[in-house]
């Protein structure tokens, strides 16, 4: 498909037809599962399978009224987060269910309880993609496009329509806005 159909397919879904949507995940369905499998592979501890995943991400998109997609990368990004906020969801519900689920506790350790490394980190990583969407959108944009859409500085650069090099700065300076979170500190 070329990217003046894929463009014109993106718009046409982005009014909330059910049609034109299922069009667009179809023309992009390979994309979009390869993207499902790295963030399964970043959260080994989901065990859904890439398929279920994306199939997940396509009722969860369906059911909106609008799903904001103005280019092909939006929509990208859209269903990357759709995607990430599904894993976490599962990875909490999932937490929960080890923890007891919705069973009444009755007797409580004087320990504090300590979450697993992996699961820690994929609810931290998304509160600092939050915050750092709170502060510069554009940077967390950046930061869904090359991480967990997978698309090379190059490609990004195409899709904003701006130099290799500026997107390269903008990656550069979300990751040092990301580590800053990760280690405690605030994002300005």
């Amino acid at each position: 498909m070329t990217e003046e159909a894929l463009l014109a397919l993106v718009e046409s879904a982005e009014g909330g037809d059910v049609a034109q949507r299922r069009a667009l995940f179809a023309a992009l369905y390979d994309e979009l599962h390869r993207m499902a499998q790295r963030e399964l592979r970043r959260n080994s501890h989901a065990t859904l399978s890439p398929t279920t995943l994306l199939h997940e991400t396509f009722l969860n998109i369906c059911e909106r009224e609008t799903a904001p997609a103005v280019d092909r990368g939006r929509f990208m990004v859209y269903a990357s987060r759709a995607m990430r906020g599904l894993i976490l969801n599962y990875l909490r519900d999932r937490q929960a269910q080890k923890r007891g689920g919705q069973f009444e506790i009755t007797s409580l350790s004087m320990e504090l309880p300590v979450a697993k490394e992996e699961d820690f980190d994929s609810i931290k990583m998304n509160e600092a993609l939050e915050e750092l969407m709170r502060v510069d959108p554009a940077l967390a944009e950046c930061v869904d496009l090359k991480f967990f859409c997978g698309f090379s500085l190059a490609e990004i650069a195409r899709m904003r329509s701006v130099s290799e090099r500026t997107v390269q700065r903008d990656w550069e300076k979300a990751r040092i806005l990301l580590h800053q979170y990760l280690d405690g500190q605030p994002i300005e």
